[in-house]
């Protein structure tokens, strides 16, 4: 395998490069919200379920130039946007998972993201606990969440509520810290190109082992492509069979967390009710603050999820292409329609 060296420093960012967050806002014009509600409509008269509906069926022929935009800048400058604009209050709860299923499909194609093959997930608290060995992320409510790469090029979220307080979502740089590791340390940069071992949670094929390979670095054609979930990767270690990480990658991956942690390399943003937020899950690591729910006064967080493959990504490794080797979620596609506030 090849040194590692610095990758993609056009796309390499620290905090104080992108503090001012009208750079990575984008605020939709009452023109292109009426488009989107027009082709809400135009949609709702196909079906109500997501799962029927494509790019051509939610029609929009000004802003898909502006969503254009948007991907080229995900996938090669920022790599993290937060849109905003549509008005929470003027829409249920399934008109705005189709608003958000409909912009989705402007930028990518959906992927699985979990053994119920959902395409259209829940980020809220679904009563899971942290040290539950199955429990995803997604899944745990009020505790903050370390920074970590989810499954797809790219990852959305949008916010159909928010909690009492709390809940700031993070964005860390990935480029910057996979360039600041080789200069500083590269044979632990060298130790994370080699395949590390991620805990299944349980959602593994029927009779598969219950990890996967992966490495946190890959080089592909000039290109960084970064895989590193920490809780994942160490959670791997409960299982015999699983290969036991070397010093050297132990040190790397605690580097890793320590850069991410830096306030020099990440950023918060609030995403209020309506946000949406969509980022390169190969260049930017996200996490999130922790919160506080009130259920009694409907102020429970509540996220929709999508993983997305782009097309501006003509080429990318072999372990993340075909849903990233989850292909075995394919098999139950679906859309996730937790009401969390059944009266929003």
């Amino acid at each position: 395998m090849p040194k590692p060296r610095p990758l993609e420093p056009r796309c390499a960012w620290r905090s104080a490069d992108v503090a001012d967050e009208s750079t990575w806002t984008e605020i939709l014009s009452s023109a292109e919200l009426e488009e989107l509600d027009l082709a809400l409509r135009a949609a709702l008269e196909k079906s109500d379920d997501v799962l029927e509906i494509t790019r051509d069926d939610f029609p929009l022929p000004g802003l898909a130039t502006r969503l254009a935009g948007i991907e080229r800048e995900l996938i090669d400058g920022r790599g993290f946007v937060r849109i905003r604009g549509i008005e929470r209050d003027r829409y249920d709860q399934s008109e705005m998972e189709m608003l958000y299923w409909g912009i989705g499909m402007h930028l990518g194609a959906p992927w699985p993201q979990n053994k119920y093959g959902h395409v259209l997930g829940d980020v809220t608290d679904q009563g899971k606990a942290a040290d539950d060995p199955t429990a995803r992320g997604n899944e745990i409510g009020g505790a903050a969440l370390p920074f970590h790469c989810d499954g797809s090029d790219l990852v959305g979220l949008m916010c159909l509520q928010d909690g009492r307080a709390g809940g700031l979502s993070a964005v860390a740089n990935s480029v910057a810290i996979h360039n600041v590791l080789v200069d500083e340390c590269p044979e632990l940069a060298e130790a994370l190109y080699e395949p590390l071992p991620y805990d299944y949670r349980g959602e593994q094929a029927e009779g598969a082992r219950p990890y996967y390979l992966v490495p946190c670095f890959t080089e592909w054609h000039d290109r960084l492509f970064v895989r590193c979930i920490p809780p994942y990767i160490l959670a791997s270690q409960r299982h015999p069979e699983a290969p036991r990480l070397s010093e050297a990658q132990k040190a790397g991956l605690a580097r890793v967390v320590e850069l991410a942690d830096d306030p020099d390399f990440h950023v918060h943003m609030k995403l209020e009710p309506g946000d949406i937020q969509f980022i390169n899950n190969f260049h930017v690591m996200h996490g999130r603050t922790a919160y506080e729910d009130d259920a009694g006064d409907g102020r429970v967080r509540h996220l929709k999820r999508l993983w997305l493959e782009t097309s501006v990504l003509a080429d990318r490794p072999p372990q993340f292409q075909g849903a990233g080797g989850m292909s075995h979620w394919n098999d139950r596609r679906s859309a996730s329609r937790m009401q969390v506030n059944p009266s929003g």
